[in-house]
């Protein structure tokens, strides 16, 4: 059963210059699959990660979570799905004036866990990047490596099926990308869907997974590595 589905899917913009962000897309996206998501400035690749978190709806079409038509879903729903998507971003955004443990527990205190019930989680969550020795440091304090692994911690505490990824690796070098990328795999091989938006094309070719690639807003190609 597919994680994520996009049925002909079009979003436009409008205003006096308006513009299709993305036109008639349709792919899906397997339980546990790993796929990367590449295409040019502007291309629509930050509109469709939209779309599946619901800050934006599509003008024409369906996209499907987990068999769920978000465009079903009522505002009050919106809270609940989108604690079922873990995002990471490129700058992390993470909050300086709280401990590496708490930008972790932030999820889960949202939630409304209390600290008893998340204080497991966080560890397992850190310890799964290799920082459980670094969760009572201030994430100033951490290497730009550091910080982007504390914002995968953060996204993988709820233990969420989808996983989405704008561009993780673009301040780091080679070793520490490659470092995110296994341990983007690792979590692909408990079984949760991991898409990640990206324009290193290297990165993309090393890893051998299927490739989505937008050009202008039409789903283009679909392929692996290569």
């Amino acid at each position: 059963m597919a994680m994520v589905l996009f049925d002909r899917v079009s979003k436009r913009y409008g205003g006096s210059g308006s513009h299709d962000a993305l036109s008639n897309v349709s792919f899906a996206l397997e339980k546990g699959e790993m796929a990367f998501l590449t295409g040019h400035s502007g291309a629509g690749k930050s509109t469709l990660l939209k779309l599946m978190m619901l800050m934006e709806r599509p003008s024409r079409g369906h996209v499907l979570i987990n068999n769920r038509d978000l465009s079903a879903l009522k505002k009050h729903q919106i809270p609940f799905h989108r604690r079922q998507i873990g995002v990471v971003f490129q700058n992390h955004q993470l909050l300086f004036d709280r401990t590496v443990h708490e930008n972790v527990a932030l999820p889960m205190q949202i939630a409304g866990y209390s600290p008893m019930d998340y204080a497991r989680r966080v560890k397992a969550a850190l310890d799964s990047v290799g920082l459980l020795h670094l969760e009572h440091r201030n994430p100033i304090e951490l290497s730009g490596g550091e910080q982007q692994r504390v914002g995968i911690a953060r996204a993988v505490v709820n233990k969420p099926p989808l996983l989405l990824a704008d561009e993780p690796t673009g301040n780091l070098d080679p070793e520490l990308s490659a470092e995110i990328m296994k341990l983007f795999t690792l979590f692909q091989h408990t079984g949760t869907t991991v898409l990640i938006a990206t324009h290193d094309i290297d990165l993309i070719k090393r890893m051998g997974k299927r490739r989505l690639i937008l050009d202008h807003g039409t789903l283009s190609e679909a392929s692996y590595g290569g």
